[in-house]
């Protein structure tokens, strides 16, 4: 399915994507890193990509690095990884220059990503993943940092298990990620997802780390019933979830990172614009097309956006 030297693209090469543009490079593995942000890039093409963390503390080099996308045009696989708003200009992008053979692998928080790239190409060239348990931050330009990296979960949008998905799930194992490929790829993001939903919004207003949160019962009750609301729309979409009390499983998701602060509330920490829409914000969305009441996503979201709407 790929070359014996494939060419890897990391389209947002930020806390996630710079994780992935690491591994990949230091695997031996020929990376094209791109991203927005000038000031990250010069760093990374002058001295290398600072990479520390649950795997080490290094300096790697070898990455070509651009904040022109079009550098990216021989690439066998796309990872998409910026954030939700960033999905849909690089799938236009991707769109105009991505050979037919290539792969394009989506991996973002929230839900939608799939949507947005199908607004610019036919989506038989696009998988799905889910990164779990990674933890990444960007500590300066130049330095990511990741606390954990649990693993890498993809699949084929339309499901099932097909030669490239297994070829895909090679290559990430190939760089040292703890990779698997599933066949019903829907049900791990709304596993993820009902988990983001109880942790961005709650964490971001509430301003404390994921173990702060569970320790307020107040807040955790708050936390829960966002959660919730997400979860009973994934079963009125038919999602066949792994567990049947999504209590116990998404507190046994948050005991497992008490440390954590979810990637929206270092964008408000930073004075940035979060992925609300991608995540709490798309609970009340869903909820109005499917007649479903989601007051606790509709008020924590307007209260992140009025935050935002002051940067």
């Amino acid at each position: 399915m790929f070359p014996e030297k494939p060419v890897v693209a990391i389209i947002g090469t930020g806390a996630m994507g710079g994780v992935y543009a690491g591994l990949f490079a230091e695997a031996g593995i020929r990376v094209i890193a791109i991203d927005t942000w000038a000031q990250h890039i010069e760093v990374i093409k002058d001295q290398g990509l600072h990479l520390s963390g649950v795997s080490g503390d290094r300096i790697i080099t070898g990455i070509t690095a651009s904040t022109d996308i079009t550098a990216a045009k021989e690439a066998d696989l796309f990872v998409i990884a910026t954030k939700a708003s960033g999905v849909g200009a690089a799938a236009e992008a991707i769109a105009k220059m991505a050979r037919p053979e290539a792969v394009i692998l989506t991996i973002q928080n929230g839900l939608g990503s799939a949507d947005r790239i199908a607004q610019f190409m036919p989506t038989d060239q696009v998988l799905v993943g889910v990164a779990e348990g990674f933890g990444a931050s960007i500590v300066k330009p130049g330095h990511i940092h990741h606390n954990n990296m649990r693993q890498i979960r993809i699949g084929e949008i339309s499901g099932g298990m097909t030669p490239r998905l297994q070829a895909l799930e090679h290559l990430w194992q190939s760089a040292g990620f703890k990779a698997t490929a599933f066949a019903d790829i829907n049900q791990l993001i709304w596993e993820k997802y009902i988990c983001n939903v109880m942790l961005s919004a709650p964490c971001t207003v509430f301003d404390c780390s994921v173990g702060e949160l569970f320790s307020h019962p107040e807040w955790r009750e708050i936390a829960l019933n966002t959660m919730l609301e997400a979860y009973h729309i994934g079963v009125a979409k038919g999602v066949n979830f792994s567990f049947d009390d999504p209590v116990a499983y998404a507190t046994a998701f948050a005991k497992g990172i008490p440390a954590a602060s979810p990637s929206m509330r270092l964008d408000h920490q930073a004075k940035r614009r979060s992925e609300i829409d991608a995540i709490n914000g798309m609970v009340s969305v869903l909820g109005k097309e499917m007649g479903i009441p989601t007051p606790y996503n509709q008020v924590l979201s307007a209260e992140v956006r009025r935050r935002e709407d002051a940067f």
